[in-house]
């Protein structure tokens, strides 16, 4: 009788173990795959040595007349000898930054006006929030091309204003107003989205109750609706700043010479000047700069969920 008893007992721990491996395995094989191997392949490659006609020297000499070989660290030391680096790192994070602020000011009322709608608009009103992505992403940002060039509607409305002033007439397109603006317009559905996830679920009793205190509708904002909308923002700012970081397409298209960012950097040094150890340098840098503002965005929103409790 007790061996049956510790028999099912064995039976379910490992029905257990099985069912954590199939919930758990599956993504943690997904993570080592596409995300570890890579990695490590970069950091590895980012020891070598360039190709004499691009890719990678060999790390150990194939024959008596091979040049540069083995590993070094001379990429790294490129990049921290040149200030220019930096510079390009933080014109980034500036731009990434603005548009993640712009996004978050455009999208918490449209988030709030779908989430405070009736049930049968809100999928409608979702539905036209994410319908751009029906269409292709580069036959998007060339429409901003066709809106922004010098001889497009906007430009002549803005340029007569600004000639009201007697301010000299500006041109929109490849200038960072231009990237600005692709960049805005790409990732606002980003924000939208958890905004309005997060507000739909806020209990309307919480804000009746402030207004029975006495609260007005600005203090019920942000005694309420502001700090429960927290984990949405972290969210949506996450999911904005971070591929801008490493946006190439939208500055390459609509900005300048003199718009570079790290991601064009990147593509450049692999598909241009093709020095991969250096390209794999960047990379790093930019894998780290990400984890360092994921971690300080958890790190924030910890405190600010310890300061509310």
């Amino acid at each position: 009788m007790m061996w049956v008893f510790f028999s099912m007992i064995k039976e379910g721990a490992k029905d257990a173990r099985l069912a954590r491996f199939l919930v758990g395995g599956p993504p943690l094989l997904f993570l080592l795959i596409f995300f570890v191997a890579p990695s490590l392949i970069m950091i590895l490659t980012s020891f070598r040595f360039p190709g004499e006609f691009g890719g990678l020297a060999p790390v150990t000499p194939e024959d008596t007349a091979a040049g540069e070989y083995g590993l070094t660290p001379e990429a790294y030391q490129f990049f921290f000898s040149d200030i220019l680096y930096a510079e390009i790192f933080l014109k980034s994070f500036v731009i990434a930054s603005t548009t993640t602020l712009i996004c978050l000011i455009m999208a918490y009322p449209l988030a709030m006006l779908i989430a405070r709608s009736k049930k049968r608009f809100r999928n409608l009103m979702v539905l036209l929030v994410v319908l751009p992505f029906a269409s292709n992403f580069l036959i998007r940002i060339y429409a901003w091309m066709i809106i922004l060039g010098p001889e497009s509607g906007l430009s002549h409305f803005i340029n007569a204003i600004l000639g009201v002033f007697g301010i000299a007439p500006v041109t929109l397109l490849f200038s960072p107003f231009a990237v600005l603006v692709g960049m805005v317009y790409v990732h606002l559905p980003f924000m939208v989205l958890p905004l309005y996830t997060n507000l739909e679920k806020h209990d309307p009793s919480l804000l009746d109750a402030a207004q029975d205190l006495g609260a007005n509708s600005w203090q019920r904002f942000w005694s309420v609706t502001w700090p429960l909308s927290l984990p949405g923002v972290f969210s949506g700012s996450a999911l904005v700043f971070i591929p801008v970081l490493g946006m190439f397409a939208v500055p390459e298209i609509l900005g300048g010479t003199g718009d570079i960012l790290i991601g064009n950097l990147i593509k450049d040094q692999f598909l241009g000047t093709r020095d991969w150890p250096f390209g794999s340098v960047l990379s790093i840098m930019l894998t780290l700069a990400v984890l360092s503002v994921a971690g300080l965005a958890t790190w924030f929103s910890r405190f600010a969920a310890g300061q509310r409790a």
